[in-house]
């Protein structure tokens, strides 16, 4: 009897050691695991290393090669709307080859933007909802060129305008880049026609979009780098020089 009395006590006594022994192990495994996840990608501001490369189907003339871009993965790290001129920066800057004059989509590939100043680590990119934003616009079905202004109200939506009232438009129509300059290849889409209106001092139409891009909560983009954008510049540079 005795001898089943204390064996039933070291029993007891290894269950209560054992107990506090894994709360002791337990505690220790919440504290590394709160060290590991402190060290998670979420809490530093590592290099973005995402680029990926897209070829346009448009040749610039028979003898060069398709228009190739190099899309540099950013993430957005301030963001306004609500102001007359909206800027939002980015991250990266001349360390991951962000440049002005740069076009910035979405990751979705939707248009967000143009970069207008650099620094080392960041990028400022004036954004569509800016007064001084005015990129060029097409209709998806009938080719149709504007240009995209935002008149400061509503957030998300802008204005297309120049286009002729002979032109098919209606609402849910697709708006997209034209590819008419070196900063958006062609075919991006920029909005969505929500209301057509003809200007009464004018042959054109005020044509309201939505924006693709949701710029509440735009989270990560892409800034465009456009492979032929200096041989591009070169020849406009020499055509200009002897038209002087």
């Amino acid at each position: 009897m005795a001898n089943q009395f204390t064996g039933k006590i070291n029993t007891r006594y290894n269950q209560v050691e054992n107990y506090f022994y894994l709360k002791r192990a337990n505690d220790s495994l919440v504290k590394a695991n709160e060290a590991l996840y402190n060290k998670l990608k979420i809490n530093f501001e590592l290099p973005d290393s995402v680029n990926k490369i897209v070829i346009d189907s448009m040749k610039i003339d028979s003898l060069l090669q398709y228009r190739k871009y190099n899309y540099i993965e950013s993430k957005v790290v301030a963001n306004s709307v609500n102001t007359p001129n909206n800027f939002i920066v980015i991250s990266g800057g001349r360390k991951r080859n962000l440049k002005e004059g740069m076009g910035v989509v979405d990751i979705n590939n939707k248009t967000v933007g143009i970069i207008t100043d650099v620094s080392d680590d960041y990028a400022i990119v004036m954004s569509l909802l800016h007064k001084d934003s005015h990129i060029s616009g097409k209709l998806f079905k009938s080719g149709e060129t504007g240009t995209l202004n935002w008149e400061g109200k509503e957030p998300n939506f802008l204005t297309l305008s120049g286009i002729s009232k002979t032109a098919k438009v209606a609402k849910g129509d697709s708006i997209i880049t034209s590819g008419f300059s070196t900063t958006f290849p062609k075919g991006l889409l920029i909005g969505i026609v929500e209301a057509v209106y003809p200007e009464t001092s004018a042959n054109y139409f005020k044509i309201k979009l939505h924006s693709a891009v949701n710029f509440h909560n735009i989270q990560y983009v892409y800034a465009i780098e456009n492979f032929q954008e200096p041989v591009i510049n070169d020849l406009l540079n020499k055509a200009k020089a002897r038209h002087k």
